[in-house]
């Protein structure tokens, strides 16, 4: 099949949904598919386009399976809303203008977000003749109004309006758990509700495996024979990265437990002000990707914190990768929703309640007094999510989904 995929990330950008659509292109093109790549500049690490991609707002590179178009995403401040959404705008314009020209194909992948690609991967999947698949990641603007970062009526009507247009202009959409399927399943008419359909994320458990936790990076940061507890990924709105600082407060009088936050993001200058005088916890700039498994075995414990209401349109990434690494984790996350579902069925951690302080830090507490269990949620984890999840399996299941949707088209 010849395929279109429309993404915001795409290696060697480091995002996490850039790695993970970046595994699936390949496992797509190692079962002979033919795929073209439509992308952003690499941005994500330093909100700027990396140096050495300036220069050209558009740029190809031919691949043995294709080839990879990126423009300019015109990166902004998460914070300032009404630029941001221009950013987002002249992105999906700059891609829809790359991928309208070209022959006919067999389908076209689109990923949110950003939302808006919903309508530029239809104008390219109408332009080419193909069947839409529109990938949600994050359900938007549901996680924007929840943030409050969304504002005012008008506005969080046209985003809603935005995005019941790109779920009935798809031929299907994809989601990461059933929360999210029936979350977006009540937003499209009941006769469509079934085009919504469950591929899970994926971890690449050849590449993250257990390693041990002494190693170069917790050398770095001076944290040798302590017991790390570690949040590895955006430092954003939708994190409650205070309760890490919440806890570090409580076991400040502890010198053997240390806290790392990894990663950048529109909310670590503020976490990094209310810090100051803990000497335990420790911020430290996203790390290049080959060092990922690296990084998550540097840890005995990592933090997966959602505010409250976003556990049903959002799946973090990263649970997936800290079960391969054969650690333990601590979720605090909305009760019944699929991280929670996934550390209790792993056996791999403990979840507690969203923005809940006091029982985040008890149960971090004990986790921490407890090393021989955190030893078994890891390996526990470990087996869950190499007999559960890996880069085969998920792209066959996209390879199945473009093929049901070619030949009903034929």
């Amino acid at each position: 099949m010849k395929l279109v995929v429309v993404t915001p990330h795409f290696a060697p950008d480091v995002a996490p949904t850039g790695e993970v659509i970046t595994k699936i292109v390949e496992q797509l093109a190692a079962r002979g598919h033919h795929i073209e790549v439509i992308t952003s500049l690499p941005w994500y690490e330093h909100h700027a386009v990396e140096p050495e991609f300036r220069g050209k707002p558009i740029r190809s590179e031919a691949m043995s399976w294709g080839k990879v178009t990126r423009v300019n995403p015109f990166p902004t401040d998460k914070r300032d809303i009404p630029r941001r959404a221009l950013a987002f705008g002249g992105f999906s314009a700059l891609v829809g203008g790359v991928g309208l020209a070209g022959g006919n194909v067999d389908g076209v992948l689109a990923l949110s977000p950003p939302l808006t690609l919903g309508l530029t991967g239809w104008g390219i999947a109408v332009a080419r003749r193909a069947p839409l698949v529109f990938n949600i990641h994050d359900v938007f603007p549901d996680v924007a109004i929840e943030l409050g970062v969304l504002k005012g009526e008008r506005v969080i009507a046209a985003a809603k309006w935005l995005e019941r247009v790109s779920y009935a202009r798809a031929d299907a959409v994809t989601v990461l758990a059933e929360d999210m399927r029936e979350n977006v399943a009540a937003k499209v008419s009941p006769g469509q509700a079934s085009k919504v359909r469950v591929i899970p994320n994926f971890v690449d458990t050849a590449w993250i495996r257990p390693q041990p936790r002494e190693n170069s990076y917790r050398r770095e940061l001076g944290l040798e024979g302590k017991t790390v507890v570690m949040y590895a990924g955006n430092v954003g709105m939708s994190q409650s990265l205070e309760l890490v600082l919440a806890a570090a407060t409580a076991l400040a009088h502890d010198p053997e437990v240390a806290f790392v936050i990894n990663g950048g993001g529109a909310a670590r200058p503020g976490l990094e002000a209310a810090a100051r005088g803990l000497a335990n916890v420790h911020f430290v700039d996203l790390q290049p990707r080959a060092r990922l498994p690296e990084v998550l075995a540097a840890a005995d414990i990592h933090v997966v914190p959602l505010k409250r209401g976003l556990g049903r349109s959002s799946v973090p990434s990263k649970t997936y990768s800290i079960l391969a690494a054969g650690r333990a984790v601590l979720a605090s996350v909305d009760r019944g929703t699929e991280v929670e579902r996934i550390v209790e069925r792993s056996g791999a951690g403990v979840s507690v309640p969203p923005d809940d302080a006091e029982a985040f830090t008890k149960a971090l507490t004990r986790l921490v007094a407890a090393p021989d269990e955190l030893a078994r949620m890891g390996a526990a984890g470990r087996r869950f999510v190499e007999g559960w999840a890996s880069p085969e399996a998920v792209a066959e299941q996209y390879e199945e989904l473009f093929t049901e949707l070619r030949d009903r088209r034929r």
